[in-house]
């Protein structure tokens, strides 16, 4: 007679998930979504298309967290009463099923506990990603498109939207940089853990056989403002320059000079935008970013004269956090953690929850 005893496994199960749900306030999550749902419906809503934008996009956000808690709820109950069924017919086959649901259970509430950890100031905010070749000439420029794609598969397995906004390649290989936006419910505080400096080894494609190379990435990540109240640009502080896109290998992808740039003077931050067809989509696209890198830098500038400068978002040379080893052996591992893998093909595939999960655990520990 098969006798599957999962009680404990689900009871540790349930107290940790009776947990995310307190510290998620579901009451509080109904409540934001019925009050955006009247906010959505108002006739004249689209009036004002930037906070149409904000509505309907805070809106979606948290009724996907709402349906991904209730959804848990429900298939945790749905485990119970598989392990039940299974007991008293039997079957090897429900417990099974039974077992590799616990499994995938144990998982999808490990990340929502990790997610109950994202409690900055913008955590929950979307967020906008840049990549930059940095020491290691084309192998650089080639790792750092090797990392967008990773950044990219790693979003689409996922489901969340992704938009790039601005692309500069390498003359023989790669990519100069990249900047994209990840549009999902706390997708800065996820992939902040991110920003640093990623090296990577192997056996170089583009010089001498036989010879290691090493190359350097950098990653920045900055959280999306939502509006532009709290960082006024003067016209005066702006420098914009135009110029027609292009793709790789210098080749035309637009006939008219939409492509944008824009330098803030007082501090030297450039912004460049080309995803869109239209000159004036892609300056305010390049306008939320500067915005946003404007506030981020307040906000660190703020933490340095208070001297805490836990969890600021910087890209430092001198700051190796991931290593990526192809030869002589396969590894990569993250330095602030010590969290690593032996299957870089995965990882550049975008499976890298792992060490996300690992970098937000390390980020909310004490340190000395």
């Amino acid at each position: 007679m098969l006798e599957l005893d999962l009680s404990a496994p689900i009871a540790e199960l349930r107290s940790t998930f009776g947990d995310i749900k307190t510290v998620v306030d579901v009451d509080s999550l109904r409540a934001q979504i019925v009050d955006l749902s009247e906010q959505a419906g108002v006739p004249d809503l689209w009036d004002d298309p930037d906070k149409a934008q904000k509505v309907t996009s805070a809106l979606s956000h948290r009724q996907s967290e709402l349906a991904r808690i209730e959804g848990v709820e429900r298939r945790l109950d749905d485990l119970e009463v598989l392990v039940e069924l299974a007991n008293e017919a039997g079957d090897e086959g429900a417990a099974a099923e039974a077992k590799h649901e616990l499994a995938v259970l144990t998982k999808t509430i490990g990340d929502l506990e990790v997610q109950t950890l994202l409690d900055g100031e913008f955590d929950e905010r979307a967020a906008v990603v840049s990549i930059r070749a940095g020491a290691g000439g084309v192998d650089a420029a080639d790792f750092a498109e090797m990392l967008l794609r990773m950044y990219l598969r790693w979003a689409e397995k996922h489901g969340y939207p992704v938009q790039v906004m601005d692309t500069s390649y390498a003359e023989e290989a790669g990519i100069k940089s990249a900047t994209f936006e990840v549009d999902a419910p706390y997708a800065f505080g996820t992939l902040s853990v991110e920003a640093g400096t990623h090296r990577l080894v192997r056996m170089s494609p583009f010089g001498a056989a036989g010879k290691r190379q090493t190359s350097f990435a950098a990653v920045e990540v900055i959280p999306l403002m939502e509006g532009t109240d709290e960082i006024d640009v003067p016209e005066g502080d702006i420098r914009v320059d135009v110029f027609r896109s292009s793709g790789p290998g210098g080749q035309s992808v637009n006939t008219t000079d939409s492509a944008v740039r824009i330098t803030h003077l007082p501090t030297g931050i450039v912004v460049s935008m080309q995803n869109e067809k239209s000159q004036i989509q892609n300056r305010a696209a390049a306008m939320r970013v500067l915005q946003s890198r404007l506030l981020l830098k307040k906000r660190e500038e703020e933490a340095a004269i208070k001297k805490d400068l836990a969890g600021t978002i910087t890209a430092s040379w001198g700051d190796q956090m991931r290593s990526y080893v192809l030869a002589p052996y396969q590894m990569v591992k993250d330095l602030r953690t010590e969290y690593e893998v032996n299957n870089p093909a995965a990882v550049f595939d975008g499976d890298i929850d792992g060490f996300i999960a690992a970098g937000i655990r390390w980020r909310k520990q004490p340190k000395d």
